[in-house]
């Protein structure tokens, strides 16, 4: 601290203070209106503020040692209560955050002290522009990346490393800020430096850590998205190929038919033509494709995973009711149809290896409520079936579709839920019909 009166004292404080709460705000979303968040911001700075100048004024030398924590701890529950994000990410933003502070702090006093023999308004003036350059720096740069990153760290990172990384940010920024050490020695700088440059890197690294492991997820969900488009496209040439066949065979038979029919007239037999004409309406009504529900994207995609469940040998019960005219996309529909319909083949499929005696089943009911798309599929799956972040792990569905049918459904602000109910696993889904524009 360079000293000063407490005018000074004030305008430093108040630089001090602004700065972090431009470089928290650039980071960090508030969960209030913007025009709340910045009336909130401000009466806490003022508050804050005239604490210190009263601190300042009492007692000028604790104020020295003890001041610069005790406003950014202030300000740290503070920015937890207003921040959007969740505790353990907006104490790392603050971590980072805080190592900026000792930044502007710690580099408007050095310049002030080794370039200008102590002048105060340099430090001001140097704290200023250290912070344009670093609010500037992160608008430019970094705002989409940390929006992604906080993304990643909220599905991906577990608790007790990111509180490792925090203390240890915390440790080093405090070591850089000790009040104690006041001799402006050439070792001093040199463990400024070394301080800065070593939490610095554990910022990146930990930063790229995290990035790289969400972009992995990313792309391991844009492949199974690859991977369900696939399956798609198998069951609708599954689909394609079966009304060629039937084509094929009902023009085959349309000549015999009309053989026949020639064959009663030309004899007269009158009755017996009838009695044909019967029979062969049963035998066309059973090779007619089962109308599961009025939407056609949804009853092919039913009618083909259905055949594909009998021949595994597995018992299906359907329970659909749903009109022609839904205002949610069939593309969504499909992906979250097929996923799931998929998954509990493979489940079925999987008990069926590990036990012969076990019936499988998969009973799929779907049910329009108002505005409300209701799916449940329940079907015979191994006991040991497990859960990770209230999800079933990879290894129980076969790595598919999962996340496809969480993505699609959080687009219309779906809750989903899975459960293993001992030995049945059980697939619920409510989300939002849009309204017809």
């Amino acid at each position: 601290m360079l000293g000063g009166s407490v005018h000074i004292a004030f305008i430093r404080f108040a630089i001090s203070l602004a700065g972090v709460i431009l470089l928290f705000s650039r980071m960090s979303e508030s969960r209030f209106s913007r025009k709340k968040t910045i009336v909130c911001y401000g009466s806490f700075g003022i508050v804050v503020i005239v604490l210190a100048c009263i601190w300042y004024v009492a007692d000028w030398e604790s104020c020295v040692r003890m001041v610069a924590f005790a406003m950014y701890m202030c300000f740290a529950v503070f920015a937890v209560i207003v921040s959007s994000d969740s505790v353990y990410l907006s104490i790392y933003k603050l971590a980072l955050t805080f190592y900026l502070l000792a930044v502007f702090l710690i580099g408007g006093l050095e310049i002030a002290i080794i370039f200008f023999d102590r002048n105060i308004w340099v430090d001001i003036i140097t704290r200023i522009i250290l912070i344009l350059l670093m609010t500037f720096f992160i608008d430019k740069k970094l705002k989409s990346t940390i929006k992604d990153f906080g993304d990643y760290v909220e599905k991906e990172v577990d608790k007790f490393t990111v509180a490792v990384m925090i203390v240890s940010i915390l440790f080093g920024i405090g070591f850089i800020l000790n009040p104690n050490i006041k001799d402006a020695t050439p070792y001093r700088l040199y463990q400024i430096i070394m301080n800065f440059v070593l939490t610095g890197t554990l910022q990146l690294l930990m930063f790229r850590f995290y990035l790289h492991i969400g972009k992995e997820k990313e792309y391991e969900r844009e492949n199974q998205l690859i991977q369900m488009n696939h399956r798609l496209l198998e069951r609708q040439m599954e689909i394609l190929e079966e009304s060629v066949e039937s084509g094929r065979r009902i023009r085959h038979d349309v000549r015999h038919h009309n053989a026949v029919i020639a064959e009663y007239i030309r004899r007269g037999q009158k009755e017996e033509l009838l009695q044909y004409l019967q029979e062969y309406d049963k035998e066309t009504d059973r090779g007619m494709v089962e109308k599961i529900c009025a939407n056609t994207a949804v009853n092919n995609i039913l009618s083909a995973y259905t055949r594909k469940a009998g021949n595994e040998q597995i018992k299906v019960t359907l329970d659909v009711a749903l009109g022609r005219n839904l205002t949610i996309p069939n593309i969504d529909l499909v992906t979250i149809l097929s996923n799931a319909y998929e998954n509990a083949i493979y489940a079925c499929k999987e008990v069926k290896r590990q036990s012969s005696e076990r019936e499988c089943f998969i009973h799929l009911m779907i049910r329009k409520k108002k505005n409300k798309l209701i799916i449940s599929c329940s079907n015979t799956c191994r006991m040991e079936t497990a859960l990770k972040n209230g999800q079933p792990k990879t290894e129980f569905t076969g790595g598919i579709g999962v996340s496809s049918i969480i993505k699609t459904a959080e687009k219309y602000d779906g809750e989903y839920d899975f459960k293993n109910d001992n030995g049945v696993f059980v697939f619920r889904l409510i989300m939002n019909i849009p309204v017809a524009l």
